[in-house]
């Protein structure tokens, strides 16, 4: 799989693409839910309002933001929850949450632009991986917003079916209180089994 850098951006943008997907993805580092990814096509003259990397946004701001886009623009989202995680790795699972949201689009766009390092495989149309793109590519950052919006959504709903492992504020990242719900009330069936601290539990209850 080719690695492809944001020194190709500029060229990348030259060969004149009308419609240009940002994708992105959340949730590479909780011990628990679904890693999910957005892909966004915005309208020509969308009017930004304030878009930029997901992580520097307070939760409303976010909220707020990822209404407009959803009003506004293109999307398609997809999750690739727990057991492929462990199926896959991470790594792949997330390339492949990042293809499912492009095919997930209303039409396919001409190319796409994706936030890291590497671009999903075996895309339809040409891709180029950014390296900061959620902080440099609108696109990016508007699908960094709708990801996290995603997931954080999901993982509140997952609180009220799994409480008190903190999964509503934490999104399923292993904060302190995560990881002593892990021992004292067990896994769920949200948590990588594969990742170390949930291998650890289920290691423990086999002894």
């Amino acid at each position: 799989m080719a690695k492809r850098t944001a020194g190709d951006l500029d060229a990348f943008l030259a060969r004149g693409f009308s419609r240009i997907a940002g994708v992105d993805e959340v949730g590479r580092g909780p011990l628990a839910g679904p890693v999910v990814a957005a892909a966004v096509v915005l309208p020509p003259g969308f009017e930004a309002q304030g878009i930029t990397d997901s992580k520097k946004l307070s939760a409303r701001r976010r909220e707020e933001l990822a209404r407009h886009i959803l009003a506004h623009a293109e999307v398609g989202v997809a999750y690739v929850p727990a057991p492929v995680i462990d199926q896959l790795n991470i790594f792949h699972a997330t390339l492949l949450a990042m293809r499912r949201a492009i095919a997930a689009l209303p039409s396919a766009p001409e190319a796409v632009l994706v936030d890291g390092t590497h671009v999903p495989p075996e895309l339809p149309m040409p891709g180029l991986a950014v390296v900061k793109g959620d902080s440099r590519v609108l696109a990016i950052a508007a699908a960094s917003i709708v990801a996290k919006q995603a997931r954080d959504t999901l993982m509140s709903h997952a609180e009220m079916l799994y409480p008190g492992y903190g999964f509503g504020p934490s999104a399923g990242y292993p904060t302190p209180l995560h990881k002593t719900a892990l021992i004292t009330r067990g896994l769920t069936p949200l948590h990588r089994l594969s990742f170390a601290p949930c291998r650890a539990v289920l290691d423990a209850s086999k002894d």
